[in-house]
């Protein structure tokens, strides 16, 4: 049975896992290609318009692996984890899916998560698969735990310092690179989906670093970091946007970044609450910050200025101090 995973969305937060569980069931997982113009533009033409491009961009990878001849596309619904939710377009992911595309709806391999602990910590919403995949619930269970064990690396190689371009790269068995160090060091504050599809953010990361600008993202962070703060008076009231929101506090009271991008699909309702409050908070602390939005008609030399612009301004200011 061939398995297709979408290379979307939170496949970059919880793709290995994800990889790991169907492998050990015995199936064959085919991945999407790499986001390009092609998935791009096919994705846009059956979404809403008003949805944001990852939304976009995850059903133009829909469609890719319909053309892999896969038996079952995998599509992740998150609902809920404790008392925060999702964002609203996760809540209603294969819904959108399959009133985009009708024709593939009994391609569908959808997992329900509202969770009382996290998604890979969860056993029901995959062992309501077992029946549609052909495995028993033991076989189910045994996998589960090769999942976990294979998540608990990868974040493991996060929280260490790498990407998760890297991190997937050790995991495939290529040899772990050198963690460098720079002496300019900027939070890329943003969703995986938007950070790591290198169409999406034009490469931003390998641009900043032959800039020579270090780069740190929420999820090389201590999961104990992006836990919800029980003290807070008020927290964002969305999932991701809290771990990127509590991971932006964190750095800017730690005093060891320069700077703050906050890297936003345009239409993103959750970003336009934290992005704010992430630039208020860098304004007490005396920290640039800048905002890059992006959506399916960003160009690359956008990307390029304006991050040349905002190191540059850091370079600086830092120049200046040291005078």
């Amino acid at each position: 049975m061939k398995i297709g995973i979408p290379k979307a969305l939170l496949y970059y937060y919880y793709g290995p896992f994800w990889k790991t569980l169907f492998s050990e069931l015995g199936c064959e997982v085919v991945i999407s290609d790499d986001t390009n113009g092609r998935i791009i533009s096919e994705g846009s033409k059956i979404t809403v318009s008003e949805f944001c491009v990852p939304i976009k961009i995850f059903n133009g990878h829909v469609i890719n692996l319909t053309e892999k001849g896969v038996d079952f596309i995998f599509i992740p619904v998150f609902y809920k984890l404790k008392n925060e939710w999702y964002c609203p377009k996760f809540l209603g992911l294969s819904d959108i899916v399959k009133y985009s595309l009708p024709e593939y709806e009994d391609k569908v391999l959808m997992a329900f998560f509202e969770n009382k602990k996290s998604v890979e910590n969860e056993d029901e919403p995959y062992l309501a698969l077992t029946e549609k995949l052909g495995v028993t619930k033991g076989e189910m269970k045994k996998a589960l735990k090769k999942a976990r064990a294979c998540q608990e690396k990868f974040r493991a190689l996060s929280e260490k310092g790498y990407t998760v371009s890297q991190a997937f790269d050790i995991l495939s068995g290529k040899e772990a690179p050198e963690i460098k160090k720079y002496n300019i060091n900027i939070a890329l504050m943003g969703y995986v989906y938007n950070v790591y599809d290198n169409f999406v953010s034009m490469d931003t990361v390998k641009k900043l670093n032959e800039m020579g600008v270090g780069v740190t993202t929420f999820e090389m962070l201590p999961e104990e970091i992006n836990a919800p703060d029980k003290k807070a008076m008020k927290e964002p009231y969305w999932v991701f946007a809290r771990k990127v929101y509590n991971s932006a506090l964190y750095l800017l009271d730690k005093g060891e970044i320069d700077g703050i991008i906050h890297l936003t699909a345009f239409c993103c309702g959750p970003d336009s609450v934290i992005g704010k409050l992430m630039e208020l908070r860098s304004e007490e602390k005396k920290i640039p910050f800048m905002t890059m939005r992006v959506d399916e008609h960003t160009g690359d030399n956008h990307v390029q200025t304006r991050l040349e612009a905002f190191t540059d301004m850091i370079k600086m200011k830092k120049k200046e101090a040291l005078v």
